[in-house]
């Protein structure tokens, strides 16, 4: 955990714990259970709810928290998830009224009457042609747009089942892995999975080692 050298730091801040977590950084000790105002580098106040106490250091306390309001990384990927879902919604929208557009003179087109070079019409003959192709560019470009914030909006959509270190969940989460880890390691052990290259068993052991090591700052952060 890195943390700075000792200040006359007087609010509660954010301090990096550990990959996806983040811990109150504390000038004054706290209760568990208590809420209390933590400020983001950007000035902005989010009142927390106190877990554990998670070290000290330079005079300094360190809490695991979680949003009083409920926000954590799911609600976030949902939000991102509903943000592109409407931005895919939007360039489709755009998409059909630029094709719609494109028909502008359909039924004159479709005559397949040439454009009369030196006459007065050759102007707004070749003028409403560009003018179709561009709106036609524009139709293909944001359906293109769509899909992209479309496979976007699917990813953040599969990321709001997703479970870290960040959430109180994860003592429970990772307890499960381990317990699923370790029913592998001693299958590919005992010949019961089978080994499908040299490194199966070494592999499925380092799986394990993960699976400890997380429930281990699971529970020093939210048990």
């Amino acid at each position: 955990m890195t943390t700075l050298a000792t200040t006359t730091e007087t609010k509660n801040t954010y301090a990096k714990y550990c990959p996806n977590v983040y811990v109150a950084k504390c000038p004054e000790p706290h209760e568990k259970g208590e809420v209390i105002p933590v400020t983001t580098q950007y000035g902005k106040d989010n009142d927390s709810i106190v877990f554990n106490l998670v070290g000290q250091k330079d005079g300094f306390y360190y809490y695991s928290i979680v949003r009083a309001d409920g926000y954590n990384v799911q609600e976030r990927a949902k939000a991102k998830a509903e943000r592109y879902s409407q931005w895919a919604a939007s360039a489709e929208k755009k998409s059909t009224q630029y094709y719609e557009a494109s028909n502008e003179g359909r039924e004159f087109l479709s005559m397949g009457e040439p454009i009369k070079v030196g006459h007065h019409s050759e102007k707004r003959h070749r003028a409403l042609i560009d003018r179709n192709w561009e709106r036609m560019g524009k139709s293909v470009a944001m359906t293109e747009k769509a899909e992209q914030h479309e496979s976007k909006a699917g990813y953040w959509e599969r990321k709001t089942k997703d479970i870290n270190l960040s959430m109180p969940e994860s003592v429970e989460y990772y307890e499960y892995k381990v317990e699923t880890a370790k029913e592998y390691h001693e299958g590919v052990k005992s010949g019961k999975y089978p080994r499908s290259h040299s490194f199966t068993l070494t592999y499925a052991k380092k799986a394990l080692n993960e699976a400890e090591n997380n429930l281990k700052t699971a529970k020093k952060l939210w048990a």
